[in-house]
């Protein structure tokens, strides 16, 4: 190990332990924690929030800092290491600390504030909240601009912090190309909607039988239970403290069986990038995903590439008849099949069917960009919202929590985040490519056998973590980086194929 770099793993040690901290407790707040917590939960985050400031932003850390970036002879995880620590140093350190230690404490609040407002249907009781998060967010943009070199718009910035490489021109570029592409197939398979009848998935399914279930299909794909556990939330995430102890979770719906089944495989995709990063990386910085885009690609390719393909299901659909047989005693495998992957227009991203989901996207996208570039009455975001549903899906929400509070991720201070999904989900079909290339998939997946599609991911993609970048990642595996036609070709082919016959 270099000597200089040495010196700076006390600091990184220190880092990790509060990192890992705020991180169970936001994990309590959003699983376990009485509704009368927050309050004063809010206030130890914001206590050791301010002691991760102060463990990161010191002269300590910046001499070091200094110093090893005039190094030569640094290791691939040092350099990963060295080169996010950069990163987050420059994001923090504009910022005042006692600004930084209050607006960690908002952030920890808000969550609640939020499942209270979506509960209500009411945005009026979110709003006073989100207006605050935002404020605290644009003068975070300004002290970061102010200190930067570079010249980047305030929403740019925001894209960087969760996709480097990634901005307005190249999102705008690519949002264009779905719409051309994907749209008019959009309307033509929206016409022909109706010929799949998929009543069988809002009969009543019991929550317990539900959660038997969902714990078969999360090992099923992989999911170790010796490292991770499933919980319930109101928002579905996942989150880690290390490669061994990753966690998720899911929300039932009584009266829709997707809704959970689909959130499962999601999160479980997400969960499995973790338990494979590499355990000389585990606790670092490097130690996590590549980006944003790169881990919604594992989800994404999970729930949707393979998770809604026929093969699949071949091994698993007897055992869902078998739990619910009541319910899907009328449904053989191929109707099961159509219902999955039917596409309609709807209202709610985390259940929309893959060919409109990055419609839902685009539209969250565009919302971002006028709140901090066009600085939009945030009282008149429903409305947008609204009228963006209309426009692009042709649905309109009738209540908030359809509408504008469907999302937990704002109430988080998560602005910029949004993108990653779809570019994720780009990913994870140009990924899925790849994978029918190297290796019989649709075979491993009628065998109920993923241990060799996780082998290849752990070897190709999860095991670096952040010591490549998501292109480099795509490169090495694939010889080529992100190219959005996969995902384009992939809904054509799939689509087309589906409704066909209808």
């Amino acid at each position: 190990m270099n000597k200089i770099f040495d010196k700076l793993n006390p600091w990184l040690t220190k880092a990790y332990a509060l990192g890992a901290a705020l991180i169970l407790f936001e994990w309590d707040n959003e699983t376990e924690a009485p509704e009368a917590a927050s309050e004063l939960t809010a206030r130890a985050i914001e206590v050791l929030s301010n002691e991760y400031y102060e463990t990161i932003i010191n002269r300590d850390v910046k001499k070091l800092l200094n110093q090893l970036s005039e190094e030569k002879n640094l290791t691939d995880k040092e350099r990963a290491i060295l080169k996010d620590l950069k990163k987050q140093y420059e994001s923090m350190e504009p910022i005042p600390p006692e600004e930084y230690q209050s607006y960690q404490g908002l952030i920890a609040r808000a969550p609640s504030i939020w499942a209270k407002a979506k509960a209500a249907d009411d945005y009026n009781i979110f709003a006073p909240t989100l207006k605050e998060i935002i404020n605290y967010q644009k003068k975070f943009i300004k002290y970061r601009l102010k200190a930067g070199k570079k010249k980047i718009t305030p929403y740019d910035l925001l894209l960087d912090d969760y996709e480097e490489g990634f901005t307005t021109k190249e999102l705008d570029v690519f949002f264009e190309k779905l719409k051309k592409e994907i749209v008019p197939l959009i309307q033509a398979v929206n016409a022909k909607k109706d010929k799949i009848n998929k009543e069988y998935n809002y009969r009543d399914y019991p929550v317990e039988l539900q959660k038997t279930f969902n714990r078969k299909l999360a090992e099923h794909v992989g999911f170790d239970f010796d490292r991770g556990v499933i919980k319930e939330s109101v928002h579905p995430f996942t989150t880690n403290l290390h490669n061994k102890d990753v966690r998720i979770t899911t929300a039932y719906r009584e009266h829709n069986l997707e809704s959970a089944l689909f959130s499962t495989i999601h999160e479980s995709g997400h969960a499995l990038y973790e338990m494979h990063i590499a355990d000389e990386l585990t606790t670092t910085p490097a130690g996590t995903g590549t980006s944003m885009g790169m881990h919604e690609g594992q989800s994404r390719l999970f729930e949707n590439n393979l998770g809604r393909s026929r093969a699949f299901w071949v091994p698993l659909f007897q055992n869902l008849k078998d739990t619910f047989p009541e319910q899907l005693a009328d449904i053989d495998l191929d109707t099961f099949i159509l219902g999955i992957n039917k596409s309609s227009p709807s209202l709610i991203r985390t259940e929309a069917d893959e060919l409109t989901y990055s419609l839902h996207i685009l539209i969250r996208y565009e919302i971002e960009k006028m709140i901090f570039e066009k600085d939009v009455d945030i009282d008149q975001l429903p409305k947008i919202w609204s009228k963006k549903y209309e426009e692009y899906l042709g649905v309109k929400p009738e209540k908030d929590s359809e509408g504008i509070l469907q999302d937990i991720h704002w109430a988080c201070g998560n602005f910029g985040y949004f993108p990653s999904y779809a570019l994720g989900t780009a990913i994870a079909a140009q990924i899925y490519a790849h994978l029918k290339q190297v290796m019989p998939l649709d075979e491993h997946l009628k065998n109920g056998n993923f241990q060799p599609i996780n082998d290849y991911l752990k070897d190709h993609i999860h095991r670096y973590g952040k010591t490549k970048t998501t292109n480099e990642i795509l490169i090495d595996m694939m010889g080529e980086g992100f190219n959005s036609q996969y995902y384009i070709d992939y809904l054509k082919e799939k689509f087309e194929k589906l409704y066909n016959d209808l």
